[in-house]
């Protein structure tokens, strides 16, 4: 311990271009002190320790190199938060045990960036799954938040002050980019509009996106798995975004529309990965032919309704193929190169009918009535269960 003390006095005096003499000016102490430290034949005061720690601008566990060993233990904490899969889960069971370990790990380690920013991020998503989002549609037909309702959101409220927090202090520019993300979506949801615009205007645009960029940083085949990378990541954006685009006015519902824009979302993957294998990205055409059997159900299109939630268990299965905890690589030729890691084995199928229709907007109650009347809704759902 000695030895290392004084070795990493001395790496951090030299990383900061101190002399000896003016860290002992600094703590009150001799220049001969701080030699003897550094060559380890002694090592400081223990009330000077924290004075030291402080002048170098780091903890005390850094000081003794325990900030590995902290790290870890950070890192741990996330994975464990990260194994538990929130954003692919539609319960909230979740939640009491991610928060405990989360506020454990932030007693343990105050104001810790990374455990901040996951902290922040599982609250929000707490909140969507303990209150929901409440919408309703304007007197144009347009898409609207209550927000009368989502700031008394507990979750959310205490989101917000967190990443708040972060953007003004977190020193790793990545926190500061996940609390942008975070709060640019709960400010929209409390009615802050200006706030929220200010933060998404602090991202960089479409064409600096890193997916982007690194498609242009290489050649070869490292170029091609990172263009594939970036084509299938795009296809999920748009894909959904089209889907927020329909929500945005009720009035698109009154038409075949959304049927088609939705087929052309799906086509967009087939178009990339043409052989029908879509790796992790099956869980995107789960959720399009889920919607899309609620559109075509409410346009009297009961056949093809049913031919979609065929088609939205198709894809469970297939995914649940690919959860075997092992590297995969797809096979297409425009995305042949792009690897992607699955987790252990899920039941995906089963949790159809509870997730369906996926996007719960403009509302579906009359759809839902009519379509689990239908002896060939209770068919389906033994096939999921199956």
């Amino acid at each position: 311990m000695q030895l290392n003390l004084g070795k990493k006095i001395r790496e951090l005096r030299h990383r900061d271009g101190y002399t000896q003499e003016a860290v002992a000016d600094a703590l009150g102490v001799t220049y001969q002190a701080v030699s003897r430290w550094e060559s380890g034949g002694c090592y400081p005061d223990m009330e000077i320790v924290p004075a030291l720690a402080n002048f170098f601008g780091i903890t005390i566990d850094e000081l003794f190199g325990y900030h590995n060993d902290r790290e870890k233990k950070i890192g741990a904490m996330i994975k464990t938060i990260e194994a538990v899969g929130i954003e692919a889960r539609s319960d909230d069971e979740w939640v009491e045990d991610c928060l405990s370990i989360l506020r454990s790990g932030l007693a343990e380690f105050p104001q810790n960036e990374r455990l901040l920013i996951t902290l922040a991020h599982t609250l929000s998503e707490a909140g969507w799954r303990r209150h929901r989002e409440w919408c309703y549609y304007d007197e144009e037909g347009y898409h609207q938040h209550s927000y009368d309702v989502h700031k008394k959101n507990e979750y959310w409220v205490e989101s917000v002050k967190i990443c708040e927090y972060l953007i003004d202090n977190a020193k790793d520019n990545t926190v500061v980019t996940r609390a942008l993300h975070i709060l640019t979506l709960l400010y929209r949801n409390f009615g802050e509009n200006e706030k929220a615009v200010r933060c998404a205007r602090r991202m960089p645009e479409l064409k600096n996106c890193r997916e982007l960029l690194l498609a242009s940083a290489t050649d070869g085949k490292e170029e091609a798995r990172y263009v594939g990378e970036f084509l299938l990541k795009s296809a999920s954006h748009f894909a959904r975004q089209l889907v927020y685009g329909l929500i945005t006015n009720k009035h698109h519902y009154e038409s075949d529309m959304p049927i088609e824009k939705i087929k052309g979302a799906i086509a967009i993957f087939d178009l990339i990965c043409d052989d029908g294998n879509m790796g992790l990205y099956h869980d995107d055409l789960i959720r399009l032919y889920l919607y899309l059997s609620r559109v075509q159900w409410e346009r009297g299109y009961h056949d093809d309704a049913f031919a979609s939630l065929d088609m939205a268990l198709h894809h469970a299965r297939a995914l649940e193929n690919l959860c075997d905890g092992a590297s995969h690589t797809l096979t297409a030729p425009l995305v042949c190169h792009v690897k992607y890691e699955t987790g252990g084995p899920e039941r995906i199928a089963a949790a159809l009918p509870d997730d369906w229709p996926f996007w719960c907007n403009p509302d579906y109650s009359q759809v839902e009535q009519e379509i689990k009347a239908d002896p060939r809704w209770q068919t389906w759902v033994e096939k999921t269960q199956s």
